[in-house]
C-alpha cells in the first residue's frame, strides 16, 4: 500500500517544491524521507553535493536513505530516463509498494542548459507512470532563473509546500502541449559563421564533413566528441531524408570546447514530442536514432520553425554535471 499524500496514485507521483532558504529546503525534503523509511519505502536522494550535505546533516545516522551521486544520474535526459526506469523496475520487482527520490534537476541557475530538462521535467510524467514512483523535484527560487521556474510549474502536477502540504498544482498543463510549445521556436543564433554548409548532403558526405572539421581543428578534441557528432548528424540527416522534406542543410560551428551543428529540412519535423527522450522500439525509424544520440551528445534540442524544422546537436570535451 502506498503512503503519504500518494496514497491514492497508482502511477508516477511528479511534485515540485520552491523554496528560498536552507532552512525551507530541509522543512520540505527531510519529513518526506524520514516518512519514507519509517513506511518501509525504497528511499532515495540524488541532489548537487551541497543539498546532500544538508540532508545528510539533518538525518540520523544510519538513516535508512540512499544516496545517488547527482553527476552519476543526470548527465544527461534520456540517460538519467533510461538509469531511473531500469532503478524503478528493479525496485518494483523486489516489491516495492513505493519509491520515493528527491532529486534537483540541471538548470541554468547550475551552470546547466535547461531546454531539453525542460522537456525531461515534462515527459518523465508519462515516462515514469508505470512504477509507483513518488518524485519530489526541489528548486531553490535563489538562483533559479524565473523562466525555468514558470516550465517547472508546468511540469508538476503536484506541488509541496513549506508547512507540510501536498497540493494539485494549478499551472500544470498537458506534457505534450507543453513540449509542442518548446519544439516549437527558432534555434538560438550562434556568435559567427559556421565553418561549413552542406546542402542535400547524404549522411556520408556529412560525416565526413565533421571528419574534416574536426581534423582542422588548432586545438585537438577527443575522438569520441567527434565520434559523438558524426553519429548524430548522420542520424539528422538520414531522418531529414526519409522523414522531412528537401531542401536538407547541414551547418557546423567549430569551437574551442567542440562543435554545433544544425541540420534543417523544409518539413515539420518528429509528429510525436517525446521523440528522442523515450526509447523507441527496433525498427523505429527516427525515434531510436534520436534516442541513441540523446544518450551521446552535450546537448540536443528540436525546433520547429516558419522555414521547417532543424535539429540543433552539441558536443563538448567535458560535460558539466554539477
Amino acid at each position: 500500500m502506498r503512503t503519504g499524500a500518494a496514497s491514492e496514485t497508482e502511477g508516477h507521483f511528479h511534485e515540485t517544491a520552491f523554496y528560498s532558504s536552507d532552512e525551507e529546503f530541509l522543512a520540505i525534503v527531510v519529513p518526506f524521507l524520514t516518512d519514507g523509511v519509517a513506511a518501509g519505502e525504497p528511499t532515495l536522494v540524488s541532489l548537487s553535493e551541497a543539498n546532500s550535505q544538508l540532508v545528510s546533516s539533518a538525518l540520523p545516522k544510519s538513516s535508512g536513505v540512499s544516496f545517488v551521486p547527482r553527476g552519476a544520474q543526470y548527465t544527461r535526459p534520456a540517460a538519467a530516463i533510461r538509469a531511473y526506469q531500469e532503478l524503478l523496475a528493479e525496485y518494483t520487482r523486489k516489491g516495492a509498494n513505493q519509491i520515493r527520490i528527491v532529486g534537483d534537476v540541471p538548470h541554468p541557475g547550475l551552470g546547466v542548459e535547461w531546454g531539453w530538462w525542460a522537456r525531461y521535467e515534462a515527459v518523465v510524467n508519462d515516462a515514469y507512470d508505470a512504477y509507483p514512483l513518488w518524485a519530489l523535484c526541489p528548486y531553490d527560487v535563489r538562483c533559479t532563473p524565473a523562466d525555468v521556474l514558470a516550465d517547472v510549474a508546468r511540469t508538476h502536477p503536484k506541488l509541496a509546500t513549506v508547512d507540510g502540504g501536498h497540493v494539485d498544482n494549478p499551472d500544470f498543463v498537458d506534457p505534450t502541449g507543453f513540449l509542442a510549445g518548446l519544439i516549437n521556436s527558432s534555434p538560438p543564433p550562434e556568435p559567427e559563421p559556421p565553418a561549413v554548409v552542406l546542402r542535400n548532403p547524404t549522411a556520408a558526405a556529412a560525416r565526413e564533413a565533421v571528419r574534416h572539421i574536426a581534423a582542422r581543428r588548432l586545438t585537438p578534441i577527443a575522438d569520441t566528441v567527434v565520434n559523438d557528432l558524426v553519429f548524430a548528424v548522420s542520424e539528422g540527416v538520414e531522418n531529414a531524408m526519409i522523414h522531412g522534406s528537401a531542401p536538407t542543410t547541414v551547418r557546423i560551428w567549430s569551437y574551442p570546447d567542440g562543435f554545433v551543428a544544425h541540420v534543417s529540412d523544409a518539413g515539420s519535423g518528429p509528429l510525436d514530442p517525446y521523440t528522442g527522450l523515450l526509447r523507441a522500439g527496433t525498427g523505429a525509424g527516427a525515434g531510436l536514432g534520436l534516442w541513441l544520440a540523446h544518450q551521446m551528445c552535450a546537448d540536443i534540442s528540436l525546433h520547429r520553425h516558419a522555414a521547417g524544422f532543424t535539429l540543433r546537436i552539441a558536443t563538448t570535451s567535458t560535460l558539466t554535471t554539477h
